[in-house]
């Protein structure tokens, strides 16, 4: 594996508490700052994955899916609607509006790759 360095500048303030951090997981300061990144490297590649994936979801024949889903079956014991809720619940309206921030185009992220 690859060795990079990079200097990396932070605030008195967030160093600090970036040290408190390390010492408290017992870790290195450098190994937190290495799992930081991946995990905000990896929440904006999810992003930019269920962007994508929901961008190419047929909506109508998911809705229709859902509507199909348990017709016929009783629930299973232990998924029983509790009594004191009546027989006059009604089914929720499947139809969601559109998830949020879906609207909004994926940040543009470099692929990280191995040099």
């Amino acid at each position: 594996m690859r060795r990079n360095n990079f200097a990396l500048w932070l605030q008195p303030s967030l160093m600090d508490e970036a040290r408190k951090a390390a010492q408290s997981e017992g870790v290195a300061l450098n190994q937190l700052i290495n799992v930081a990144v991946a995990e905000k490297v990896s929440a904006l590649r999810t992003e930019v994955y269920f962007c994508e994936r929901a961008r190419r979801a047929d909506r109508a024949k998911t809705l229709r899916i859902l509507d199909r889903a348990g017709k016929g079956n009783p629930p299973m014991e232990g998924d029983e609607l509790p009594e004191e809720w009546g027989r006059d619940v009604k089914r929720p309206n499947r139809r969601v509006p559109a998830l949020a921030g879906m609207s909004r185009k994926p940040r543009k992220t470099l692929p990280l790759t191995k040099r």
